[in-house]
């Protein structure tokens, strides 16, 4: 069964060169064209393609706008966005609209062939480029993991951190348990617990010397 796709484009040649290139794939057909956001939601609604090609900067409607109403109204819908736009603002707003893929008109007709199967797969691909960007950003928003001991009155010791980590499937990463645990006092508790851990394991650590 052939994959369905709607070309979204405001510029005319565009949207021709891109049928042209797209109807030599044995599996994929052109189901409609649109040359703004409005058209593609009615092209859209009338043609229930499997791929939706949306150019970002078009008149009146964008492709970010359109991408967004698009996917408020069918939330299966998938959309990759082509564009010669790879500006940080575009990328982002984009990808928040809910765009599985996001492209730049550079390309080769291979390429684009293998991100629509991609897309069509349930997977997602994004420009190198614009990878970046997006790897950038993340780094920057991400928090800094903070260390075991963070907001402990003192710190741990080795000792600590590694009964810490060994019990209940990794304490590690609910440092905010082991914080309360602490803020409440129990820390000398868990001390001693495992020095006497430790002498059950010493059989002659209990005997009186002969």
């Amino acid at each position: 069964m052939s994959t369905r796709i709607l070309i979204v484009d405001d510029q005319r040649l565009m949207r021709e060169g891109l049928r042209t290139l797209l109807e030599l794939e044995p599996d994929f057909a052109v189901t409609g064209e649109a040359g703004d956001g409005a058209a593609a939601l009615e092209a859209y609604e009338a043609s229930t393609p499997d791929i939706v090609l949306m150019d970002i900067r078009m008149p009146g409607m964008d492709g970010v706008e359109a991408t967004r109403r698009l996917r408020a109204r069918h939330p299966g819908a998938r959309v990759i966005i082509l564009t010669t736009f790879d500006d940080e603002a575009y990328v982002f707003e984009g990808l928040r609209a809910g765009a599985q893929g996001y492209l730049l008109k550079d390309l080769s007709g291979d390429e684009l062939a293998t991100a629509i199967r991609t897309v069509m797969a349930g997977g997602a691909l994004i420009e190198p480029s614009v990878a970046r960007k997006v790897f950038a950003e993340f780094a920057r928003l991400a928090p800094a993991a903070r260390p075991l001991d963070a907001g402990l009155a003192e710190p741990l010791t080795e000792r600590e951190r590694e009964v810490l980590r060994g019990r209940g499937g990794g304490l590690e990463q609910s440092r905010d348990r082991a914080e309360t645990l602490f803020d409440r006092g129990h820390g000398q508790e868990l001390r001693d617990q495992r020095a006497a851990e430790d002498r059950r394991a010493r059989p002659d650590s209990g005997r009186a010397p002969s």
